[in-house]
């Protein structure tokens, strides 16, 4: 069992501090400091948002010269999100198709797979210099053909079209990038 610092917070055997608080609106709050919270310290802030099942985390150095922010959720949303800019609604045709095939077409075990991998895919596209256009591809190439597809009534297409765009994705964005985000935010 991990120690405790005077504030209750879980302090491991290298020393890092894991605290874990609820705000008011119930939403969980995970920080992950390199020291002492009192210290002058690097840490990674993660926020679980239970309304829309997203996250958003928060990065910094010691000394706040190096910091970053990302957000988690689904890629797909975040592409139709750039795509549309000021005039981004979740609840947007595309993504109304999307969501209706996901939960009628779409097996467990991929949607499962897709909300475990799509917050280190958009946080690792965030943060690449080709964002905009990363975005621009995704909803150009699978958000409106999945659409189309499934209009058409071409199931098969759509799915075909997500899996290896997601799996595409992953290789480029996914849990390696992730893993070391982690391991550099607790060095």
């Amino acid at each position: 069992m991990p120690d405790r610092d005077k504030y209750g917070h879980y302090v491991n055997d290298k020393g890092v501090t894991i605290k874990i608080n609820t705000d008011r609106n119930g939403n969980d709050h995970i920080s992950f400091y390199d020291k002492d919270v009192d210290d002058d310290h690097s840490a990674v802030h993660v926020n679980i948002n239970y309304d829309d099942d997203s996250w958003t985390s928060y990065y910094h150095n010691e000394d706040d010269s190096e910091k970053s922010e990302g957000s988690g959720g689904c890629y797909l949303t975040t592409a139709c999100m750039e795509h549309q800019l000021q005039y981004f609604d979740d609840n947007c045709e595309e993504l109304t198709v999307l969501r209706w095939f996901r939960d009628n077409f779409v097996t467990k075990e991929d949607i499962d797979h897709y909300y475990t991998v799509a917050p280190s895919v958009v946080e690792a596209i965030n943060e690449s210099e080709h964002s905009k256009e990363v975005y621009d591809y995704i909803y150009n190439n699978v958000v409106l053909e999945c659409v189309n597809a499934i209009k058409k009534g071409d199931y098969e297409f759509a799915y075909n079209r997500y899996k290896s765009s997601m799996l595409t994705l992953e290789e480029q964005f996914g849990r390696k990038y992730l893993i070391q985000r982690l391991v550099k935010a607790l060095k």
